[in-house]
Order: C-alpha cells, then sequence, then structure tokens
C-alpha cells in the first residue's frame, strides 16, 4: 500500500483509508472481519464519527491489538466547550486508546457554525486543551461547504480539512484544494463514491488520489470491497481514458437530482431542513441503511410531505436542482 504525508501532521497515511459509516449496518463478528481485512491489506487510516452509532465501539474492539500501526480519527457535532469535552472522553472509551491521532469538528456548514466552535467557549477550546492533554494529537475540521472550508483554512488552526471530493462533486479543486496544499493542511477526501452514486468505485479512487488528495475514505461493509479498493492504493495511476469517460458519464446522469449539501437552498420559508432530508434518502436507497435513516426521519417535525413546492429553495441552489421533485419523489422512496 502506497503512502503519503497528511499534511503537516507528518503523519504518513495509507492512500486508501476506511471510511467508518458502513460498518454500523454490520454484526460485530462481521465488522471485525473486515476491519481486519483492511489493516492486513495495509489500510492504516481509519476514520469514524460519534453519531455513527456504535462504528467507534467497533473500531476499537477490532484493532485494538494493533493500535501502534493504526492513524485513527473521529469526529463529533457538538459545537460547544462542555459537550465536545465530554464527546472527546467518549471516542477514547470507544476506540479503546489513550490518544486520539486526530479529532475533527463535524459537519461545520455555516459561518454561523464556525463562529460558534472558534468562539469563546466553543468546541475547539475543548479540543485544544484536549491537545495540551495529550488525548488528541491534532484537530481538523469537515465540511460540505466550500465558504466555509476557505475561512476554516485561513484560520490557520487546524491541521487537516475533510470535504467530499469525487467525479461529480469536482469543484473542490477549483478553490479549497489549492488552498489547503498552500497551507500545507492534510487533505481527506470523503464520499468518495458520492455516497454510493458512483458504480465504479475504484475508478473513482484514482480519480481523487490523482487530484492530489493524501487519502480517500472509502465506506466498506464486506472485504471483497476492502481488496478492491486496496488494490487501487497498490500501484497507483490516473483512470484510464475508458474509465475517465465513463466517471464523466455518471456525472451527466446525476447532474440534475445530485446534492451536494452546500446548504445554499437554507432556509426552507416552511421549515424543512432539506440537506438532511436528502441526505436522508441517500441512505435509505444509496447504502440500505433504512433502520437509521427511518429514526433520523421521525425526530424532525417536518419531512418530504411537507414540502409546498414553492420553488424559493431552487432560485438560490447554485446547481439548479429541481428540490420540490427530489422531495416528492423522496416521500414515495423513504416509507
Amino acid at each position: 500500500m502506497q503512502t503519503r504525508r497528511l499534511g503537516r501532521t507528518e503523519l504518513k497515511v495509507s492512500v486508501i483509508g476506511f471510511g467508518g459509516i458502513p460498518i454500523q449496518r454490520l454484526t460485530s463478528a462481521d465488522a471485525e472481519r473486515v476491519l481486519l481485512r483492511a489493516a492486513d491489506r495495509g489500510i492504516t487510516f481509519f476514520d469514524t464519527a460519534r453519531g455513527y452509532t456504535d462504528s467507534e465501539e467497533k473500531i476499537g474492539r477490532a484493532l485494538a491489538a494493533r493500535r501502534g500501526e493504526l492513524v485513527i480519527a473521529t469526529k463529533a457535532l457538538s459545537r460547544d466547550a462542555a459537550g465536545m469535552a465530554a464527546e472527546v472522553e467518549t471516542s477514547l472509551r470507544n476506540l479503546r486508546t489513550d490518544v486520539i491521532d486526530l479529532y475533527q469538528l463535524h459537519c461545520i456548514s455555516s459561518d454561523r457554525d464556525l463562529d460558534r466552535v472558534m468562539g469563546p467557549g466553543g468546541a475547539y477550546e475543548a479540543l485544544s486543551r484536549a491537545r495540551d492533554r495529550g488525548q488528541v494529537r491534532f484537530i481538523g475540521i469537515t465540511s460540505h461547504s466550500r465558504p466555509v472550508l476557505l475561512r476554516a483554512i485561513a484560520t490557520g488552526v487546524f491541521d487537516t480539512v475533510q470535504h467530499p471530493i469525487n467525479p461529480i462533486e469536482t469543484e473542490w479543486r477549483e478553490d479549497v484544494v489549492p488552498a489547503a496544499r498552500q497551507a500545507d493542511l492534510g487533505t481527506i477526501a470523503m464520499k468518495p463514491a458520492a455516497g454510493g452514486a458512483i458504480g465504479d468505485v475504484p475508478a473513482a479512487l484514482r480519480y481523487e488520489l490523482a487530484a492530489g488528495m493524501d487519502v480517500v475514505i472509502p465506506g466498506m461493509d464486506s472485504t471483497e470491497q476492502v481488496d478492491a479498493n486496496a488494490a487501487v492504493g497498490e500501484e497507483l495511476r490516473p483512470p484510464t481514458a475508458k474509465e475517465q469517460t465513463d466517471l464523466e458519464e455518471e456525472k451527466k446522469r446525476w447532474g440534475t437530482s445530485f446534492c451536494r449539501r452546500c446548504g445554499y437552498c437554507m432556509p426552507c420559508p416552511n421549515g424543512l431542513q432539506i440537506p438532511f432530508l436528502l441526505l436522508i434518502q441517500a441512505y435509505y436507497v444509496r447504502y440500505g441503511m433504512r433502520d437509521w435513516a427511518l429514526e433520523r426521519l421521525a425526530g424532525l417535525e417536518k419531512t418530504y410531505a411537507d414540502c409546498v413546492a414553492c420553488g424559493e429553495c431552487v432560485t438560490r441552489c447554485p446547481y439548479e436542482l429541481p428540490i420540490p421533485e427530489l422531495m416528492a419523489r423522496a416521500a414515495e422512496e423513504v416509507v
């Protein structure tokens, strides 16, 4: 497995990492089998999150004996210092480790979010203290918003950035990737298969690595997926001409229906959480995580059927997505 330097952290990480979302739906025994296969194939970077139900626990249980070989990253949604401090303690227990290599502020989606976590009593304070105590080695940030992540990079306080980049979401190469490179931040590619929208995952991974990302973190829930993805990292090459053409065709097919969760459509005048609702649909349909999706849907005051098709979101969407139509389709699919 090829390795790359994760920005100024100086950590050496496998170019193919392990995204911790799909193992939520596996039994503990099956998750352990997949995780150990990944480690055996040379994957050394494992990324999870407090919000991924039992993903941290499964990673901690399966990989405890191999902790010294690995780089473990997790993240949390807490925005205040007290909440984030508690999340760090929970992550340490779940992951069965004394120190977490990379702890990330998770899904910072707006300027308000960034101001909150960076201000007095914000979540960054807790991570900074955890780093001083030796509980966390480095601090990162994840986002689906390019303007927000550019602001975060400019603060100079983060060691890594994690964001979507794939053959559909190519726009990150225009500004965020160069800005991160200029600041010597580690770059972590999430959603490398566009949340399951891209069929040829190895070709997509080649695209992202050729774009200069330090590590890509596809989700994997079988040893066959591990083997196919790990092989990409053993012999680095860009996509072939045919692979590139096929990826571009897939982008065209999704062009009018793929939500990037950038948040420009918000706020909805009728109170719908549009990006989150479309994320729930993606998990339900593409990942097959029906119980997770329905549980999240039940916690919302308004869902797909509450869309009145006013069209205000469409006027704001930079990708001109027909959001009311997507809501109507989701109302039929997510049942």
